[in-house]
């Protein structure tokens, strides 16, 4: 049930100001790039002439406020565009990379994700993705009449419905509705219009969607939550599982496991696709790679530091010493898969709370790959043949430069070594990915 196909997936995630915490203030970084669409498109097109398969930007409804003023000011990811927005500008400019945004089932609807990521899916003919995610800060909850996030259980009850009705809704209209004939007079056939007629414990939703079915049938539904909830939901909905991992040993045994609770549920467990974040700083040498390490980590103040590992593990730490070790944590309702993933490993290795901030400051907890080409492109093989990955979302720790240098210098080796694409094949997503175009629920009725 490990078996993947012979050849990795690559995403590209974009944060205008890098992976790095500290990546924006690298001399050779855009720092002002997140508002120029011209950065953007240079991104699109670096990770398209790479043939990557998709774009994946990140995204949050609302900026986040982590450990008070002093670090606000240093906060490198409080201000973005709205990513639907710009992946529709960057569908234009590109031909056949995937279009991934991030939208929260918790602060919007079903009907507006549905509208808008068919719109996405039809502007780009067929190259759409959604991230569905629960949101897990209180900054988000204060912009939509809450004072406090939702707990995680009931986050996840809601975006199981969430997602359950999104789907519903794409597919509203049969492939063939629209005939518009002139002759007649008829714009539509409304017997091949369907009404969606939902209502769960979370919403009421009569649809149809006003927008015709998309060339992907569906577009492409992707989940990145990774604690037993998100798991529970990724195996019952999602196309591809966008995951942390630490250790090669952890990574397999994620991807084990969610296959298993996949064909539980059903479904074909090699249908959905594994791809987990991987941190990389490439140089052309080994000691250049380092170097740069060391340059990125040096531009990380300790405000910010703490300000960061404190969001991701639901706790203030700022009472404790930076070179003791972490104390004893309480269960948080914030990201819980990656606060798991944090002190497993300060503890497997020893590491201080400083420490621990620098790695945050790096990868959030994602796997890092240091080095020369050659190395890079050794990392990610030893994990895709040991089956802990379908393909890897890479994280450059800034941009453009730091990019166009994976692009540049590790994938024509990995196309080399025959386990990446020359060429695409087709030119959707779905296409990219290896997935079948999803047939409506009423096809065969």
């Amino acid at each position: 049930m490990t078996q993947h196909n012979e050849q990795m997936h690559l995403g590209a995630v974009i944060m205008a100001t890098g992976n790095h915490v500290g990546g924006w203030r690298h001399p050779h970084a855009r720092a002002d790039g997140g508002h120029d669409l011209a950065f953007f498109q240079h991104l699109a097109r670096s990770a398209e002439q790479a043939r990557f398969d998709l774009l994946f930007f990140a995204d949050s409804v609302g900026i986040r406020e982590r450990g008070g003023p002093q670090s606000l000011r240093r906060s490198h990811h409080i201000a973005q565009l709205e990513p639907l927005t710009l992946l529709s500008a960057l569908a234009v400019g590109t031909e056949r990379i995937g279009l991934v945004a991030t939208a929260s089932t918790t602060y919007n609807e079903p009907y507006h994700i549905a509208r808008k990521f068919a719109s996405l899916d039809h502007i780009s003919q067929g190259r759409a993705g959604w991230n569905a995610v629960t949101s897990f800060t209180d900054s988000e909850a204060v912009n939509f009449n809450r004072e406090k996030h939702l707990a995680h259980d009931l986050r996840y009850a809601r975006a199981e419905e969430f997602i359950a009705v999104v789907k519903g809704l794409w597919d509203s209209w049969d492939d063939d509705a629209f005939v518009r004939d002139k002759a007649e007079g008829i714009y539509v056939d409304t017997e091949r219009l369907h009404y969606l007629h939902h209502r769960g414990e979370h919403f009421s939703v009569r649809g149809p969607l006003n927008v015709e079915r998309t060339p992907q049938g569906h577009p492409v539904l992707f989940q990145a939550g990774a604690s037993e909830d998100g798991q529970r939901l990724a195996a019952r909905t999602a196309d591809v599982v966008f995951s942390a991992a630490d250790t090669l040993e952890q990574a397999v045994a994620f991807r084990r496991g969610l296959q298993r609770q996949v064909a539980e549920q059903g479904r074909d467990p090699l249908r959905v696709k594994v791809m987990p974040g991987v941190f990389v700083i490439v140089g052309e040498t080994e000691e250049a790679a380092w170097q740069r390490s060391r340059e990125l980590d040096a531009l990380v103040h300790e405000d910010i530091g703490m300000a960061q590992l404190n969001s991701m593990i639901g706790v203030d730490l700022s009472a404790y010493p930076l070179g003791g070790p972490l104390p004893t944590l309480a269960h948080t309702q914030g990201h819980q898969s990656r606060q798991r993933l944090l002190l497993e490993k300060a503890r497997r290795e020893g590491l201080s709370i400083r420490q621990l901030y620098q790695l945050v400051a790096n990868a959030f907890g994602h796997k890092i790959l240091i080095g020369a080409p050659e190395q890079i492109a050794d990392g990610l093989q030893q994990w895709f043949e040991a089956g802990a990955a379908d393909g890897f979302n890479i994280m450059a720790p800034f941009f453009p430069g730091a990019f166009d240098d994976f692009a540049r210098l590790v994938v024509p080796i990995l196309q080399g070594r025959g386990l990446f694409r020359r060429e695409y094949q087709g030119k959707t997503l779905r296409d990219h990915l290896g997935l079948e175009r999803v047939q409506s629920r009423y096809a065969n009725t």
